[in-house]
């Protein structure tokens, strides 16, 4: 069994590695091809280039590789269509994968899309494009799944592989010993993105922050995991001169989420992870002004953070844009250090629906697609 993966950025990889054990699980002779990162790769993936060359942020960020992402994807069709796997799975990246899924379905090829594009928020009519091209929507959040049956599109909600990873109760004292902080010290995760468009634009506004923090509650500590030995430069160049207690970490960004007592956080992914560890966070976003200018217009939700989405209601506050000062955030984030336990009870509610046993449903509706026992 040959089976085609493409996934375009770190949250993908780590998708796709746990959906291509479940496969494994199954069928060991199994085949992977594709475009994966480093954690799919180990799991068998044979990539035919780097997964850094799919992650672009925002609408005008793109257009300078839009040249370079054309041509890769002409290419990975025609090596796929000549491959003639089983069935493609494209994970998250929509923008790419779609156009992908489009063309080898045209071509006979069955194809799943793993990951909902937020159709549901805005450009909605991309929902007859996913009809056109997909045999089958895995989506990770149940509001997703109803969207799509409304729309007719076969979908099936497999729930979250990161809800089924993380445990329902972290153990904060033994992070924080592990990662040698101080138990009676209170503690503020930073997370300001994962690719350097994001670093660059939230990184020095969240260390501006923890100053003012630092400065209402002296005996305050931050931990900053950084996503890569690139982004760890990046943070780096942005501390000199500061006089803050901060651990800058290698990874390693669960850790820092079960150690800490709140959170500083970039919209996406990581809020969902944030939320599994049940740490009162604060949501922050910018964007380049005439990609948010574009975005105000077209979204159709009141909320950006997952958090929100999933409650469908404003559980944590969102800063986005020029709200995001750093006097706005550090009085945000202060409170939580003494009661976030409004916040933490929903995380709490959401995780449980989300517990499913993602990466085995996933695998078997996959299998079942393509009728494979």
């Amino acid at each position: 069994m040959r089976i085609a993966l493409v996934a375009g950025e770190a949250s993908g990889d780590i998708l796709g590695s746990t959906l291509m054990q479940a496969l494994k699980a199954r069928h060991p002779d199994i085949e992977f091809i594709g475009v994966g990162g480093p954690r799919m790769q180990a799991q068998g993936l044979d990539s035919y280039f780097p997964m850094e060359r799919l992650a672009v942020m925002g609408l005008v960020e793109v257009l300078g590789r839009l040249p370079e992402l054309l041509s890769r994807r002409k290419r990975l069709i025609q090596t796929l269509i000549e491959q003639r796997p089983d069935v493609f799975i494209g994970i998250d990246a929509p923008d790419f994968n779609l156009g992908v899924e489009l063309k080898l379905r045209r071509a006979g090829i069955k194809t799943v899309h793993y990951v909902s594009p937020s159709v549901w928020a805005w450009r909605q009519k991309r929902v007859l494009k996913i009809r056109e091209g997909c045999d089958l929507m895995l989506t990770l959040f149940p509001f997703e799944a109803r969207f799509y049956e409304e729309k007719g599109v076969p979908v099936r909600f497999v729930g979250h592989p990161l809800a089924d990873a993380i445990p329902l109760d972290a153990d904060r004292a033994a992070a924080r010993a592990a990662l040698d902080l101080p138990e009676d010290s209170p503690v503020v995760a930073l997370l300001p993105g994962s690719r350097g468009g994001e670093v660059g634009k939230l990184g020095a506004l969240f260390l501006d922050a923890a100053e003012r923090l630092r400065s209402i509650r002296p005996g305050i500590r931050f931990v900053l995991p950084c996503a890569s030995p690139e982004r760890r430069v990046q943070v780096e160049e942005m501390l000199a001169g500061r006089d803050l207690s901060l651990r800058l970490l290698d990874g390693q960004s669960h850790e820092a989420l079960a150690a800490c007592d709140a959170v500083l956080i970039a919209s996406g992914t990581a809020t969902l992870e944030a939320l599994l560890y049940k740490r009162p966070m604060v949501v922050a976003y910018k964007l380049a002004p005439l990609t948010y200018r574009i975005l105000r217009r077209l979204v159709k939700s009141p909320y950006v953070s997952l958090p929100n989405l999933l409650a469908q209601r404003l559980l944590v506050p969102e800063l986005i844009q020029d709200a995001a000062t750093p006097d706005a955030l550090a009085q945000a984030v202060s409170p939580l250090l003494d009661d976030g336990e409004v916040q933490t009870h929903g995380f709490d509610v959401i995780h449980r629906a989300l517990r499913q046993d993602a990466s085995s449903q996933a695998a078997d509706a996959i299998l079942q697609l393509i009728g494979a026992p």
